[in-house]
């Protein structure tokens, strides 16, 4: 059923989404029109399930999936969370997957793929990385994504004149739907249970969904033969302190002032960490959580801000959405 609606109008440009069944896939679908769309993911979509074949790109035969008439690819599946055991599934689904993705690529001639990376390839507490900044990821998640990335580089080398590459490097993903580390500290503030963890000048970086939706679009409509790295983040960056008062503002709420210092916060996250290795239990404080909270994440936008694609959201008015959306009704 999936496939035959996406094949039912010729005269559009045909896109196949992996990984789509998430918050920003369906958000991506939402602004393209599902008439132009086939989602290939392991999960059934909430809202586009009629465009939705289910597979799981760590096994082979994808490229029975792909339809001929295929134009682009966008390549969004990952495995990101945090709390991820075995840490070896980031690999076999960031690298091995975006592998399996690319050889069924090759056996259907698509030309074309998106694939939405992270910031996270540069590693934690850098200064303001460009795209042509080092790549030291510190994480395991961070490290399966500069892997999958030389995949695909070495890919469209293979053939530069008639392969189009996008790798876009976006900073934390928040918005409304999602369930990430954003919302989570966002549930804490709306519930009056949040505290100050360090002093709280981090900078982060961070990229609204219906923002970010928008820019893949954006790629797909502007893609051609090439190689193209671009970070995307929302400016201006915040600091800790800056985004739970802009909460607070928008929520109607005053916490109370009370800090704990770095290190007492890193204590108590390494005790979660050895509850949840004795229980079996994931917490939402871990030991890596409260360093990301602490750490310095910021991306150097300027290539993005100097193009013509225009955000048609502010980050205030992303995070005013977000809240409104899930916490003041």
């Amino acid at each position: 059923m999936a496939l035959n609606y996406y094949l039912r109008n010729n005269n559009l440009k045909k896109i196949v989404l992996a990984g789509a069944s998430g918050f920003i896939g369906t958000r991506l679908i939402d602004i393209t029109g599902k008439e132009n769309c086939l989602n290939i993911d392991k999960a059934p979509s909430t809202k586009y399930n009629d465009i939705t074949l289910i597979h799981d790109i760590r096994e082979n035969h994808l490229d029975g999936m792909l339809p001929e008439e295929t134009d682009t690819l966008v390549l969004l599946a990952a495995e990101h969370r945090d709390d991820v055991t075995p840490v070896s599934l980031y690999f076999e689904v960031n690298v091995e997957g975006t592998r399996n993705v690319l050889a069924a690529m090759e056996k259907r001639g698509i030309q074309k793929i998106i694939f939405t990376s992270s910031a996270a390839v540069y590693g934690l507490n850098k200064e303001n990385p460009d795209e042509n900044f080092p790549r030291e990821p510190t994480s395991h998640y961070g490290k399966s994504k500069k892997q999958a990335e030389e995949l695909l580089i070495n890919w469209q080398a293979k053939d530069p004149e008639n392969r189009s590459l996008t790798i876009i490097r976006s900073a934390v993903v928040f918005g409304e739907n999602n369930r990430g580390n954003v919302f989570n500290l966002l549930r804490q503030i709306s519930k009056g249970r949040f505290m100050m963890i360090g002093k709280g000048e981090n900078r982060k970086s961070m990229a609204y969904v219906g923002n970010i939706a928008e820019f893949i679009r954006y790629c797909i409509e502007t893609n051609k033969p090439g190689c193209r790295i671009i970070n995307y983040a929302d400016k201006p960056d915040l600091t800790m302190n800056e985004l739970v008062t802009q909460v607070e503002q928008s929520l109607n709420k005053r916490l109370p002032p009370i800090r704990l210092p770095y290190w007492l916060g890193r204590l108590g996250g390494f005790g979660f960490d050895a509850l949840s290795f004795l229980t079996g239990i994931k917490f939402p404080i871990t030991g890596i959580r409260i360093k990301k909270f602490c750490a310095s994440t910021q991306l150097d936008a300027t290539l993005v801000q100097s193009s013509d694609f225009k955000a048609p959201y502010s980050l205030a008015d992303g995070l005013d959405r977000t809240l409104r959306n899930e916490f003041k009704n």
